[in-house]
């Protein structure tokens, strides 16, 4: 799974999660997103970076902040899913209060709602689009790249 911080701060918001799934299957995903960008990061970088700062003496004091290779919209998150499926797939910005209401519409709850358009503001204000060597610096290699997740995952069938 690839994440973004809004993922973190969620614990659900990836392309397999059920609501945004189902916008996917249904061919078009909606967000509050606009055009801002984030870093999304591969959860196997994660993993990869934690076993390897809880196994190896030379990650003690480090810290990392752990990144994607490049910056993606959620039109660059919606294009590279619709390119690997082969599936007509629209991404479609719309105003915070207009998201509430179509997520509310889908049934999450009201809370739910609140913190994801607080979450997609940040994404629209760009307040995570940095990139950073947090892999690179940890496992000396380059960040699993966002294409590679989705080519990966597309082979499943979950947007199918």
């Amino acid at each position: 799974m690839a994440t973004s911080p809004r993922s973190s701060a969620t614990g659900s918001a990836s392309p397999e999660d059920p609501f945004y799934r189902g916008q996917l299957l249904d061919g078009e995903f909606v967000m509050s997103t606009g055009d801002g960008t984030e870093p999304f990061v591969d959860a196997e970088d994660i993993a990869d970076v934690a076993v390897a700062a809880l196994t190896e003496e030379r990650h003690g004091g480090q810290a990392y902040e752990l990144t994607g290779p490049r910056l993606l919209s959620l039109g660059d998150v919606v294009e590279e899913i619709a390119r690997a499926t082969g599936r007509d797939i629209a991404y479609r910005p719309v105003p915070a209060q207009e998201y509430a209401a179509y997520a509310l519409g889908k049934g999450l709850p009201e809370d739910y709602v609140a913190l994801l358009n607080l979450l997609d503001g940040w994404i629209e204000e760009r307040r995570f689009a940095t990139l950073a060597d947090g892999v690179q610096r940890a496992l000396g290699r380059e960040p699993r790249d966002f294409a590679d997740y989705v080519r990966r995952t597309a082979t499943t069938g979950v947007w199918r």
